[in-house]
């Protein structure tokens, strides 16, 4: 029984897509349909750079999709290959929004747009600089939680991701973050600043809630093919107005990824197949449960090593 699941923020990289999109019309199509609906060239940045542009978030969050999506349908179209058999859909933050689309919530141009206003929002919650976040390693998700309800009074920090086993992720204004990362190193506890332009996943993106809740309103949400698993309660969705709401809660909740993971293979699941740019969600996966089978789809060869 397997799984799909697609990356989030932090997989980009400049050319990434170029190989489906030089051998595919349906990649090339898609492309032209997301330039068109961006009103702008997101193909041009993705394919050529510069890689600045490519990193902005209002960028990387339709890039990241347009390429996930791009490659589930060649899967899907070119090579015959029926991942709709899967027991799950899931994504990690920005990949939830691939995940609805690719099992038939919503269609393609409406989750394009959203992905790129949803980048914007969340960019401009808070003032470049003020915010950040940052990685924690080698304790676990309930250390950290004692460590900042011990610590409120000196310092706001949340949790924005749990990824895995050892690897949290944690969301603050800066000075928070600072006082937060010293504390963590008297108490010999590894942690790296992130190279992110804001906090996101925290209370700080309060505003980006607010647009969101206004923008996923106005959207069409059908009844989907495929049970999905939400990152805000790590257990499935059952219908179009719940996974509306769930959207919502997302963007200022943590990423329960570990527990995501978990709980689809308490349900059977013992495959795990990553579509999208880079390698990111297959390594948690492996470090969350190393029995498990993962594999990464980022090539034509990918494709041809996939066994259901």
């Amino acid at each position: 029984m397997f799984s799909v699941i697609f990356p989030g923020q932090g997989s980009q990289m400049v050319g990434m897509g170029k190989e489906f999109y030089d051998n595919f019309d349906i990649v090339k199509n898609l492309f032209v349909q997301a330039d068109d609906a961006l009103k702008m060239s997101l193909s041009k940045t993705i394919l050529e750079g510069p890689k600045d542009e490519l990193d902005l978030t209002t960028n990387t969050q339709p890039a990241i999709f347009l390429i996930s999506y791009s490659i589930y349908q060649v899967i899907n179209k070119e090579f015959n290959i029926d991942l709709k058999k899967a027991k799950f859909f899931a994504g990690h933050s920005l990949g939830e929004y691939t995940a609805i689309a690719c099992a038939d919530y919503l269609d393609f141009q409406d989750t394009i747009r959203i992905l790129q206003i949803r980048g914007n929002a969340m960019q401009n919650s808070v003032p470049k600089g003020e915010g950040g976040m940052i990685a924690v390693l080698g304790t676990t998700v309930e250390n950290i939680e004692n460590i900042l309800t011990e610590n409120k009074k000196n310092f706001l920090v949340e949790i924005a991701n749990d990824n895995s086993e050892g690897q949290i992720v944690l969301s603050g204004k800066s000075e928070d973050l600072e006082k937060l990362s010293s504390l963590l190193k008297q108490n010999k506890i590894k942690n790296i600043k992130l190279p992110v332009s804001a906090p996101f996943h925290c209370s700080l993106m309060k505003k980006a809630t607010d647009i969101m809740r206004d923008e996923l309103n106005k959207l069409n949400f059908k009844k989907g093919n495929i049970p999905l698993i939400s990152n805000f309660t790590a257990n499935e969705i059952f219908n179009a107005d719940e996974l509306k709401n769930l959207l919502i809660k997302q963007i200022e909740n943590r990423v329960r990824w570990r527990e995501s993971v978990i709980n689809m293979i308490e349900k059977g699941v013992n495959q795990f197949i990553e579509i999208g740019p880079g390698k990111v969600l297959s390594g948690l996966v492996k470090r969350i449960n190393k029995d498990v089978k993962v594999s990464s789809i980022n090539n034509q060869d990918d494709i041809k090593e996939i066994k259901l």
